[in-house]
């Protein structure tokens, strides 16, 4: 199941969402303003945004904006209101991948939700075998090849290049690599992560000390660039 965040600051209907995005399996992030939703967004931790246009201290489509200029490509479902096709334009233009109009049914969103989230799913799928620089790595056979030589590479490494490489080119926070390659939340390990990328930089990079396939992304966390 997926980590939603919902951005609404209407009490009644951010409650309905939470309930209902809960009560199919979602884990659910629910932020009332644009300030607390970028906040948590720049976490990165959620695997898809509901973000309603009209926000107290930054509107939706502010929101939006700062996302994509800052690099981030997490899906975001736009929530607009009937009558406001400007709203849908902007944001569409901005990068939302796809918009629902008030009123709406919850099926509807879900769908649409369930829907995006298989599209991303399919475009980060990635081949049984990869390559970068002088790195072949072959996720079926578990073995990984640095300029030809096979190199030794643990379960939990390949798990974790796995993820990088389906999310080429993003910034991944550790507390998301936790989520999804370690499968638990704790925040007070995330030194976890920095020793396992450590490690993983010294069979893939050509200078551990300085990496050119995972950079670090001072204060946000990671990013593949191979």
């Amino acid at each position: 199941m997926a980590k939603i965040l919902i951005v609404e600051d209407d009490e009644a209907m951010g409650t309905a969402l939470r309930d209902g995005f809960a009560f199919e399996g979602h884990e659910v992030l629910h932020a009332k303003d644009g300030e607390a939703a970028l906040g948590l967004a720049r976490e990165r931790t959620a695997d898809l945004v509901i973000l309603d246009v009209m926000l107290p201290k930054l509107s939706g489509l502010d929101v939006l904006q700062r996302l994509r200029a800052e690099g981030s490509a997490i899906p975001v479902i736009m929530l607009t209101a009937r009558g406001q096709e400007i709203d849908k334009v902007l944001g569409l233009k901005l990068g939302a991948d796809d918009y629902v109009t008030k009123p709406f049914g919850f099926m509807e969103l879900l769908a649409r939700v369930e829907a995006l989230l298989r599209r991303v799913a399919g475009a980060g799928r990635h081949a049984d075998v990869c390559s970068f620089g002088d790195v072949v790595v072959d996720f079926k056979k578990g073995e990984l090849r640095k300029a030809g030589a096979l190199v030794e590479i643990t379960a939990r490494e390949l798990k974790l290049l796995e993820f990088f490489i389906a999310h080429r080119g993003e910034v991944v926070a550790r507390e998301r690599l936790l989520d999804r390659v370690w499968e638990y939340d704790g925040a007070p390990l995330t030194r976890t992560v920095d020793m396992h990328v450590a490690k993983l930089r010294k069979k893939i990079e050509t200078d551990p000390a300085d990496p050119k396939h995972i950079v670090t992304v001072h204060r946000m966390g990671y990013k593949f660039t191979g």
